[in-house]
């Protein structure tokens, strides 16, 4: 799943494409919106919210969609060839007289009305990347429920809106915590500190091409990808684990010499063993 920043290179570059001017192509290719025609409206703007995608039209209507796993929005110049997929994992095109925005493998994508935005995105915590960006709610929402994992609580948007797999395991790493380590048992001092580091990450690569935490030349990430090679800091082998709620198990990454608290459940590293064999003992 994209991280925050990601998103919002996306949105910018639908903006930039679209926003002013005029679509002269409304191709929505899912069963409920197949008959919906955008042609003639102008394109006011697109934003991002968190990982959701709002890009607004001339006459109060939304087109929200969500990149989940695998989703993405290509933007093509008059003429170009669309490379982003197969044409049957297309799921909506946006044209203008000189650009075409065109949005592969969307799992979510609905037409709202602009009023009526808050049903999609109402549920977020404050975005890292936004306007309405507020550390000591973001705070305030991790710490409501001290017995999570930390690696989960800041998986939920919910709490914060923007971080996702990468982050996760990059700031439990800065903040010298394992992500099964419970929020509430995060040192305060640490704790206090998450919301501003993570927002530094984020504003810090969302102009970015590659995505950097480290500052160092030629290493761009501390652990997310890196087991079983050794970690920057000390040169234990990076290790590799699932976590999530049962539901959506992700892959993360941690030192076990750097970062303190507990290790992953028995099991959780199981699938990783013939890919990763020397990063989950």
């Amino acid at each position: 799943m994209p991280e925050g920043d990601t998103v919002w290179q996306t949105a910018r570059r639908l903006h930039d494409a679209l926003a002013g001017k005029v679509l002269t192509r409304s191709d929505f290719r899912v069963p409920k919106y197949a008959t919906v025609d955008l042609t003639g409206r102008t394109v006011l703007d697109a934003v991002s919210r968190g990982k959701h995608l709002l890009t607004r039209f001339e006459g109060g209507l939304t087109l929200h969609s969500h990149l989940l796993m695998e989703g993405a929005w290509k933007v093509y110049g008059t003429g170009e060839r669309w490379k982003g997929g197969p044409g049957h994992q297309i799921r909506a095109v946006l044209g203008t007289a000189d650009r075409a925005a065109v949005g592969y493998r969307l799992q979510v994508l609905e037409l709202l009305r602009t009023s009526e935005e808050d049903r999609a995105v109402a549920h977020l915590g404050p975005d890292l990347l936004g306007s309405d960006w507020d550390p000591d709610l973001a705070l305030a929402n991790l710490l409501a429920d001290p017995g999570r994992p930390l690696g989960e609580a800041l998986l939920d948007q919910r709490n914060l809106a923007g971080i996702g797999n990468v982050y996760k395991s990059e700031l439990c790493f800065l903040l010298g915590v394992t992500p099964w380590l419970p929020v509430g048992a995060v040192p305060a001092d640490r704790a206090a500190k998450l919301p501003a580091l993570a927002k530094r990450l984020l504003e810090a690569n969302r102009d970015r091409v590659v995505r950097r935490t480290t500052g160092l030349r030629g290493q761009d990430l501390f652990v997310y990808g890196r087991a079983p090679r050794p970690c920057l800091r000390c040169g234990t082998s990076v290790r590799v684990a699932d976590q999530g709620d049962g539901s959506q198990e992700r892959p993360t990454f941690w030192c076990p010499s750097c970062q303190a608290g507990p290790a992953p459940p028995p099991g959780t590293a199981q699938r990783w063993r013939d890919r990763y064999p020397r990063a989950t003992g």
